[in-house]
């Protein structure tokens, strides 16, 4: 009787880790459900286009007033760059960081409807939901890297057209937007309220972008200010872009990406682990 059970359980046993999936089917699984939860914030975007042509206001005038407006003052050192030119690259980086810094209210919007629960039983990953929804921002930011680059392009900005360059920009907007999107995240699992997350995006936003080499080199600074730069994701997004489109090649192109790809990953852990906190 003994030797029969021990032969059925040891049977069982042999059973369950045939059946159970193994590290490559896991991450199969981890991708096509990050996918999934994407395409459904992508979708998100067809139903209001409109919102593509608001966000776009922003930049424009930008590039439109301020840009041509400081290239006739010629006050900023560029480095023999055209200003305009220089900071085409961090209005780009500026108009995806503010996307992508506002993605979390979505969360807060699906959980006062509903909807969020039942994501939350579905038999996913919470940290599969984080992934796609930053995948979903970031296909939403490359809509706005379009229009930037459409409207660089009629200005006459003397960018650096390459296929290199324009792909290389591309997938800095896609890491880029997936990082804010994923702090927006763990702002909007903190706060917990839509007046709260609002208040608190506006209280990031700014300060990112004037604590960066965006609209001035980080060289003209003080002191202070330039170490709160080295410590800022967006400068590195925007040394990327500018690295891409001005020059066609990035000075400190691999240390900026192992930057921003650290920076996603710690905060892809972070919003993975504490996602659940949303509902409490």
């Amino acid at each position: 009787m003994m030797s029969g059970s021990f032969a059925s359980g040891s049977s069982d046993l042999t059973k369950e880790l045939t059946c159970a999936p193994g590290p490559i089917e896991q991450v199969r699984a981890y991708i096509h459900d990050a996918l999934v939860v994407g395409e459904m914030e992508i979708r998100k975007l067809r139903h209001d286009p409109t919102e593509l042509l608001t966000r776009a206001v922003q930049p424009a005038l930008w590039l439109l007033v301020f840009g041509q407006a400081f290239s006739r003052i010629r006050a900023i050192p560029t480095g023999g760059v055209n200003y305009l030119t220089f900071m085409t690259p961090g209005i780009l980086a500026q108009s995806v960081m503010f996307i992508a810094i506002f993605y979390g209210l979505n969360i807060i919007w699906d959980r006062d409807a509903g909807i969020l629960q039942k994501f939350l039983v579905l038999p996913v990953p919470r940290a599969a939901f984080v992934t796609g929804k930053g995948l979903g921002a970031g296909v939403r930011a490359l809509s706005q890297a379009a229009v930037v680059l459409l409207l660089a392009l009629a200005l006459g900005v003397h960018l650096h057209w390459s296929v290199t360059s324009v792909l290389g920009s591309l997938a800095t907007v896609i890491l880029g937007a997936a990082l804010f999107a994923t702090l927006s995240m763990l702002i909007a699992i903190a706060v917990k309220t839509r007046e709260r997350f609002m208040g608190m995006g506006q209280v990031m936003t700014m300060p990112l972008f004037f604590a960066s080499n965006a609209i001035y080199p980080i060289q003209i600074m003080p002191d202070w200010l330039r170490w709160v730069a080295r410590f800022n994701p967006l400068s590195y997004m925007v040394s990327l872009l500018r690295g891409y489109l001005v020059t066609g090649r990035a000075p400190g192109e691999w240390s900026d990406w192992l930057i921003l790809l650290a920076a996603v990953v710690v905060a892809q852990i972070a919003a993975g682990k504490t996602y659940h906190r949303v509902m409490i």
